[in-house]
């Protein structure tokens, strides 16, 4: 099935073609490497799945209700349109949310597996090289799995937002090695980790719940490889040159705040794009997501050495400066332990399936003699 047609609106067919600077980059060197980076690695090798059999894509979905999210949920929660909507409308409303969300991620881990292949060419340490390969996959592995749960559950797609074509192309066009690091590992991968783990804990609907804690455990090793690649590296860089990525973070963090306000889905409605602006602003459900996406961004910019007067007072301005403390390391354990956890109730489910199946044949046998 081709997927324009499932377009909201028009979008352009062919490719967007971003134009690539700076050099690609060979070692040498086969036998050294940092242990840290090695064993990441080594888990990146280790923990690779399919998508196809993994998922339980059994699972029903209904597309007008795909995530099971509360009423508050919706940007127009409380205003006049929505006490205009009826259930169907709000129907609607639920189902285009879903796709724009999931569209919105589906389009970052394309950019995700561009800017791993990126990293793969250009970063000058073997070690790193080894591990972005392993990533590339898994982005590969989470666009083919959030264009399948589109296609196949929901029915419709949105277009790339146009904040997030904007920081996509900036980190592609920037001919050094470090940036897709910042832009992709640390800034894209971060918000989504954030965006990821608000719908997998409130989402009522197992199939979505499932994508969205597997796909958190692998983006879990890449922001540990971002920090760890990029901690080393800024270490060495003079105050301009951190001045020069530090500016880099402050608008690729407005770029993102603005991202999440999901204004497309209300003028698909009708409500002028003046207004609908006006409404997410104002949603206290986006204002708490808002907040919580920088959740994941916040300490790793710290952790990684970025952290100048100019950065803090951004991060003031936008009310999430205090995030700087949060424990990442805390998060991303949470975020395996939710995808094993996940794993071993789906395998003990089976195995008492089989053993009602063994049981019930032996039962019959019994009856039969």
């Amino acid at each position: 099935m081709s997927t324009h047609p499932l377009y909201t609106v028009p979008v352009a067919e062919g490719t967007w073609t971003v134009p690539a600077s700076g050099a690609a980059r060979f070692n040498w060197e086969y036998d050294d490497g940092r242990d840290r980076l090695l064993a990441l690695y080594q888990k990146g090798k280790d923990k690779q799945w399919d998508a196809v059999k993994r998922i339980d894509w059994s699972l029903e979905v209904d597309p007008y209700d795909p995530l099971g999210l509360p009423d508050e949920a919706m940007a127009i929660h409380g205003t006049r349109y929505w006490d205009r909507f009826g259930s169907k409308e709000r129907a609607d409303l639920r189902r285009h949310y879903a796709s724009w969300q999931f569209s919105q991620f589906l389009h970052g881990e394309q950019g995700a597996m561009v800017c791993a292949a990126r990293i793969v060419e250009s970063v000058p340490d073997l070690d790193a090289k080894f591990y972005s390969a392993t990533q590339t996959m898994d982005e590969a592995r989470h666009a083919e799995l959030y264009s399948r749960f589109l296609h196949e559950k929901i029915g419709m797609l949105y277009p790339i937002n146009d904040n997030l074509q904007a920081l996509l192309g900036d980190t592609l066009r920037d001919s050094r090695w470090d940036m897709p690091y910042l832009g992709m590992q640390v800034l894209i991968e971060g918000l989504a980790l954030a965006a990821f783990g608000l719908l997998r804990d409130t989402t009522s609907k197992p199939l979505p719940k499932q994508l969205l804690a597997y796909v958190m455990q692998d983006e879990a090793r890449h922001v540990a490889f971002g920090r760890m690649a990029l901690r080393d590296y800024y270490a060495g860089l003079s105050s301009a040159e951190l001045a020069e990525r530090e500016e880099f973070v402050i608008e690729g963090c407005y770029l993102m705040r603005d991202r999440i306000r999901g204004v497309e889905v209300l003028t698909n409605f009708g409500i002028p794009l003046q207004e609908a602006e006006e409404i997410s602003e104002q949603s206290e459900y986006l204002q708490f997501f808002r907040k919580l996406l920088f959740s994941r961004i916040v300490p790793c910019v710290k952790d990684i050495g970025l952290w100048g007067p100019r950065l803090q007072q951004a991060y003031v301005d936008m009310g999430v400066l205090e995030l700087g403390d949060s424990n990442l390391d805390l998060l991303m354990q949470q975020d395996e332990e939710i995808a094993e956890q996940l794993d071993a109730e789906r395998f003990a489910a089976e195995e008492a399936a089989r053993v009602a199946e063994v049981e019930e044949a032996i039962a019959e046998g019994a009856t039969s003699s």
